[in-house]
């Protein structure tokens, strides 16, 4: 099974295959949940991004049904080795470590151990609960997050290229968990916030329960791991960033870091994570080059768990839209002087 994980480099591809995988996977996503578009392409721009995403949301949103189904839509190339697609751990105080990672198993015949891998070895992860776990269990998701590897019995174990956690915590319901880490925060690259659908979503969802048990529609047939790693890879070397995206984005950080609603401000490290979801976002809104129209979609979602707010303010996205305002406008400006 660990073969799988070897580092290879992906199938070269143009943006244009890029495009029909994210049309396919958006597809079966859209046929699967119903109401939860704007999720739906925030969970594909941090999929194409190489990122991990912190849902929080209610019980009964539809968020195991949307890991479940994007970890279905991905299969192995012909050939290959298999990993597990989707794989959901539901975290507890009592889960230890070697739980996700896994353990090393005596087998009497060969007097020898065996690694049998954990959870964390599949394409998609679900990790149900994450403030629920012991700091000890974070450290370990922390470093299959920021390292793409896991660690057991002093043997380190690389996971998949295309490895993709989806987090999710109930924002109501704090009794008994462990608050993240700021470290480990930072490691998500979206923070998404859900909220109930409204009824006219609500009430698709009733009506087309039977509809989505069954397949998703032939034309949107399901893609291959190289099929991802080769989107994203044509995406990165095939979307233009613009020297004034980064000076941008440099500008915003500033702002946020300097404004006296703001504690503490966003790392470097937040803003090379957004460089390949500008990307992404940009070829999702069928162009080959990032707009400030991307920058303002996704600076929420990435900034809003990686700031602390002044004591007395308690809306992260408000300051982050005004911290927003200055930079893009002076971004919007060059893009017209051009």
């Amino acid at each position: 099974m660990l073969e799988t994980a070897k580092r290879q480099l992906p199938s070269p591809t143009d943006l244009h295959s890029a495009r029909d995988v994210l049309g396919r996977l958006k597809g079966r996503l859209t046929h699967s949940v119903r109401g939860r578009d704007d999720v739906t392409d925030l969970l594909l721009v941090a999929l194409m991004a190489d990122g991990h995403v912190l849902l929080e949301d209610f019980p009964g949103s539809g968020k195991t049904t949307l890991a479940k189904a994007l970890g279905e839509s991905i299969v192995p190339a012909q050939g290959e080795t298999t990993l597990h697609s989707f794989r959901r751990v539901q975290f507890t105080p009592d889960l230890l470590p070697s739980d996700i990672t896994g353990v090393s198993i005596f087998e009497p015949k060969s007097a020898q151990f065996h690694f049998q891998p954990g959870p964390l070895f599949a394409y998609v992860v679900l990790a149900d609960e994450i403030n629920r776990t012991s700091p000890k269990v974070q450290a370990a998701m922390l470093e299959s997050m920021a390292e793409k590897q896991v660690t057991a019995d002093n043997v380190t174990y690389p996971l998949d290229d295309l490895f993709f956690v989806i987090a999710t915590q109930n924002p109501r319901d704090q009794v008994g968990t462990y608050p993240l880490p700021v470290a480990q925060l930072d490691r998500f690259l979206f923070k998404i916030v859900m909220v109930h659908i409204d009824r006219e979503a609500e009430l698709e969802v009733l009506t087309s329960y039977k509809d989505r048990r069954s397949a998703p529609p032939t034309q949107f047939a399901a893609v291959t791991r190289d099929e991802v790693l080769g989107a994203r890879y044509a995406i990165d070397q095939q979307v233009h960033l613009a020297p004034s995206v980064h000076t941008c984005l440099v500008d915003i950080a500033a702002t946020i870091r300097s404004s006296p609603k703001v504690a503490q401000g966003v790392s470097t490290r937040s803003l090379v994570l957004t460089l390949p979801a500008l990307q992404a976002a940009a070829l999702m809104n069928g162009r080959d080059y990032v707009i400030g129209e991307d920058i303002e979609w996704l600076a929420p979602h990435i900034f809003r768990h990686r700031i602390e707010l002044a004591p007395g303010v308690d809306d992260a996205d408000a300051v982050i839209k005004e911290c927003l305002r200055e930079p893009l406008e002076t971004l919007n400006r060059s893009s017209l002087n051009r």
